[in-house]
């Protein structure tokens, strides 16, 4: 098993992905918390707010894994395709969610 600091094909490490990870789920459990109480809505969305570029900050993160270690590690140009047009789908996702 690699250890917490091995790239594993990231531009992120492993720690620094966790940590991201971490962090929207402590936020999520606040603004779950929130919504227990009956926050209003408006603090509900400003609390919100930043658990979407984290979010997509980690999952650009792993497309770029994906792009340098899937696609480009491939072992010939069929998987290479392949490969790329799984990147492309996750992308398309990315894109339409926003």
């Amino acid at each position: 098993m690699a250890d917490a600091t091995t790239t594993r094909g990231y531009s992120a490490t492993k720690d620094q992905l966790l940590k991201r990870l971490r962090r929207v789920e402590g936020q999520v459990r606040g603004i779950e918390g929130m919504v227990e109480e009956t926050a209003t809505a408006s603090t509900c969305s400003r609390r919100s707010a930043p658990c979407r570029p984290r979010s997509t900050s980690s999952r650009s993160a792993f497309l770029d894994q994906h792009a340098n270690h899937c696609v480009m590690g491939a072992p010939d140009e069929d998987a290479k395709a392949e490969k790329t047009d799984e990147l492309m789908a996750a992308v398309g996702r990315l894109m339409r969610r926003g």
